[in-house]
Parts: C-alpha cells; structure tokens; sequence
C-alpha cells in the first residue's frame, strides 16, 4: 500500500542519565547519540519495515541538519518530493532526555519553521495513495487538508497527540482516530472507556477510535461502539520508550490496511510498541 503522512520530521539529540536530574543539578550522560525524529515521520520508518511505500510531507530547515533529516529517511525508502524548505530556517531540534532508572524520557523541543500548508497538499495527486495520516497540528490548515482528502474519499487517520484549539472540530473528518494517553489526561479524563466514548460523539459514525494508554496497555472502540482493551506487551527490560507511540500508531494503520479485526490490531500495536521499547531506535524494529 501506499501512504502519505503529514507531519514533522526533526533532528533528536538524545542522552541517556541514570536517573532524571533535579532542577540546578548537574548530571553526566552515560550515553549520547543522534538521530531523525518527529512523530509522522517515526510512524512512516515502521511502516515501510511493515512493507508499505511511504511518502513524507513537511518542511525542512534550510541548514546541514536537514541533510541528516533527508538522508535518514531516504535510507528508509520514504519518499520526499512533497516536501518544503523554508529559506533560512532551522531543522527543528529535540533536546531528549532518556533515564535509564524509569526508561522514561523527557524532551526539550526548539522549532521556528512553519508548518506545512494546505497549499503546497493542494499539488499532491491523492489519488496515488491507499492512505494518508496526519498529525493534529496547524488546524487552520489541516481542516482544509481533511476536506480536500475526503472529497477525494482518500482513506486517512489522524494522531491527536497534544490539546490545540479547535482540534475537537475535525474529529468528525479522518476515518480513523489515533490518541494519546496525554491527551485524554488533559481533557480530564483518567481511564480510556469514558474517555473513548465521550470522543465518539464528536466523531464520525462507524469510526475506530484507539487510545495508548503506556505501561497500562492500549484500548479501542470499533465502530459499532463496543469497547475493547489490551495490556501493554511488557519488554523483558524499559531501555527507551522513545517513538513507542509512533511504532503503535504505525501498527495500528497497517492493521487497518489489512482488514484485521480490531482486537488483532491492538495486539499487534501494543506488542510491536512493547519491543521498541526494549531497544534505542526504530532500525530493524520489524
């Protein structure tokens, strides 16, 4: 299949602590690396390993970084000719802290280019592509994207990561919903039932809704309203949970490509997240 996902792309700088330091404390890292990070791309890395052809639009910095950025994903066989370069700008950074104690990680971000327009989707001939996922971010502009895409009836998912203004308005758009834990804590919520079935209101009829829930598994309405929920798939260690909820959501897609039935999907999404997990990265995930 093929896929087109809308979204980020940045340069993480990653160091691994033994345990989070205290404000004004000062701590050594046992470990540093870089890498290309954002959540569209992450999900499009692990998709293509599930074997699907795989486009990215987005902006790009106009800076070495974004070399970094381009050869990365081009060794991962994802397409960039839907991409922009903003002249001058910086690739977006991530400043990430991982510790080695809770294998939690905590991120510093820095962006200043601007995001990606409906106008520069409008050039896109949808018609080549099975699906096309979105991250929640620059509503304005994702609104007329999700109009466009289901007049051209495009399948498409949309990652609803953080709490925006006016995000709740396209819910009724994508034909599937992907969110997260985060999200469902700041919109009150603290268990992913009540919260899966107060977003089933302000989604589309027959629409699959999934939520990861972390270390607690992940859970699912189908589209009759049924809900369903899995435990995590425990690593035989938390190394780094970096990307995991990129991996479930890329998971998730593809079960959806595939016709699996939704309980598979949330197996399948919560195991290959439990294995990232256990490893630092996305290569050779699948």
């Amino acid at each position: 299949m093929r896929i087109l996902a809308v979204g980020v792309a940045t340069l993480d700088i990653i160091n691994t602590v033994d345990g989070y330091p205290a404000e004004d404390q000062e701590v050594r890292a046992s470990a540093q690396r870089v890498a290309r990070g954002g959540n569209a791309t992450n999900t499009l890395v692990v998709l293509s390993q599930l074997g699907h052809d795989c486009e990215w639009g987005g902006v790009l910095g106009d800076d070495p970084d974004s070399e970094y950025v381009l050869t990365d994903l081009q060794s991962h066989r994802i397409g960039t000719e839907f991409c922009e370069t903003s002249p001058g700008g910086k690739t977006p950074t991530s400043y990430i802290v991982l510790s080695t104690a809770s294998g939690s990680r905590t991120i510093v971000h820095f962006r200043d280019l601007p995001e990606y327009s409906a106008d520069a989707f409008a050039f896109i001939d949808l018609a080549h592509f099975d699906w096309i996922h979105f991250e929640g971010r620059n509503i304005g502009d994702l609104t007329r994207m999700l109009h466009r895409v289901n007049a051209c009836s495009t399948p498409c998912s949309l990652e609803v990561e953080k709490r925006r203004d006016g995000i709740e308005e396209l819910f009724e758009l994508p034909d599937l919903l992907l969110f997260s834990r985060d999200y469902a804590l700041q919109s009150g919520y603290r268990e992913p039932e009540a919260f899966l079935r107060a977003m089933r209101e302000l989604a589309s009829p027959g629409v699959r809704l999934f939520c990861a829930w972390g270390d607690e598994g992940a859970a699912a309405l189908d589209s009759e309203g049924a809900f369903l929920r899995v435990p995590a798939s425990a690593p035989s260690g938390v190394r780094d949970t970096l990307g995991a909820g990129d991996v479930f959501n890329a998971a998730v897609i593809d079960g959806q490509l595939r016709g699996l039935e939704i309980g598979q999907i949330l197996s399948m999404a919560c195991e290959l997240a439990g294995r990232k997990c256990a490893r630092s990265g996305l290569n050779g995930l699948v």
